[in-house]
């Protein structure tokens, strides 16, 4: 390989929100963190080297994006997925949460539905409550070890005319499944005999698995292309989620100005000027880093199947099809929520995401982020294996 990820790198005294604010956060300082959505690699160092480039010159001034900067997004997802887009649909925001947030704004009024399946990534509650919006869940099916849609749940909350909007997840955080194109599809057809705006957050999907092909939404659901925004970024991908910036895709010329008004209203335009610079170079240079980073990340994930299958059978492993998140259904500990987080937190000393972030019914599970050295996640594996022991030995 040439990238080394199995390198620990010590992101103590660096501002980062991962290591530096546990205290804060109510955690203890001896947690060991795999909890929040960003990596412990470095980024590309095509990436590296167009920042140095910028910080060398030495002005951070005003910043915007020419063409070469839309043309390495499209030469990204048309190699990629197979997806054509346009100049024109393209709106930059500092983050994909931010665009969900102005979607909500832009599409729904006070007081109407916003469909999310659940359990998700817990920021869409946050962006319908925050807006004055009801949530309306579609909760998805876990059945055997794996999450289905219930479309049945689904189109009788479409078709009872509250709920305005679906805040899609694809891939899925946390459960990891990777949509077929024939459920997308199915999305699809409901959200147009019901007249459901569409907010595609596709911000995983590069680490959907082979076996698991990513689809975009506006590739699988075209023909709603006047009633979808969907969302991208290089921030998961490349590990640049702190440079701010995110690429969304609004096919409308009129769905898209409304998204815009919002924009306008809260204040912000140009982005991030180093976050254009790490994006641009990461599209078009950070294909043989993402590679071996997701070689890498599917041989944590075989690291963690066998030491659970091995040493910890309580805990059981959700079969990701895409993203780097396990989902761990920890039901066989026996515990209720709070004490299952008082156990991973006090005894096994580490922090992660408990399920119940992602959804009141999800208690019994924990979000472990396999973007790490080899090396951290033995570790985290070892201080749970001798919890679990010593728990059972009282």
């Amino acid at each position: 390989m040439k990238y080394d990820f199995d390198e620990r790198i010590d992101r103590h005294n660096t501002n980062s929100l991962k290591y530096d604010f546990a205290l804060q956060r109510g955690h203890g300082e001896d947690e060991l963190p795999l909890w929040v959505a960003d990596m412990d690699f470095r980024a590309p160092t095509p990436v590296l080297e167009a920042l140095e480039k910028a910080v060398r010159h030495g002005i951070f001034g005003y910043s915007e994006a020419k063409e070469a900067y839309f043309e390495a997004l499209s030469g990204w997802f048309s190699s990629r997925f197979g997806w054509e887009p346009h100049r024109e649909w393209l709106v930059k925001t500092p983050g994909v949460v931010y665009a969900l947030a102005m979607a909500v704004r832009a599409l729904t009024q006070e007081g109407d539905g916003v469909l999310i399946q659940t359990p998700v990534y817990y920021p869409f509650y946050e962006v319908i409550r925050d807006n004055n919006r009801k949530i309306a869940e579609n909760p998805l099916l876990y059945q055997n070890g794996r999450y289905e849609i219930d479309f049945e749940d689904l189109e009788k909350k479409m078709a009872a005319g509250e709920a305005k909007l679906l805040l899609l997840c694809s891939p899925h955080n946390p459960v990891g499944r990777v949509w077929t194109a024939r459920e997308l599809q199915k999305i699809g057809e409901l959200c147009d005999t019901y007249h459901i705006w569409v907010v595609s957050d596709e911000i995983h999907c590069d680490f959907a698995f082979p076996e698991h092909p990513h689809t975009m939404f506006l590739s699988a659901c075209p023909h709603l292309a006047g009633r979808t925004v969907l969302c991208t970024a290089p921030s998961k991908t490349f590990n640049l989620a702190g440079l701010q910036v995110s690429n969304i895709w609004i096919p409308d010329k009129g769905l898209r100005e409304r998204f815009e008004r919002e924009i306008a209203k809260s204040g912000y335009s140009q982005l991030n000027c180093l976050g254009l610079t790490a994006c641009q170079a990461a599209y078009e240079q950070g294909g043989e880093w993402l590679e071996e980073c997701r070689a890498y990340l599917r041989e944590n994930l075989d690291y963690l199947r066998d030491f659970l299958g091995k040493r910890l059978p309580q805990l059981r492993l959700v079969e990701p099809e895409g993203t780097y998140f396990a989902w761990l259904d920890c039901s066989g500990l026996g515990m209720s929520w709070q004490e299952q987080e008082h156990f991973f937190r006090r005894e096994a000393k580490l922090w992660l995401d408990g399920g119940h972030i992602f959804g009141k019914a999800s208690g019994q599970f924990e979000r472990i982020v396999l973007a790490c050295p080899r090396e951290t996640l033995r570790e985290a594996l070892l201080r749970l294996e001798k919890a679990c022991r010593e728990r059972n030995g009282r």
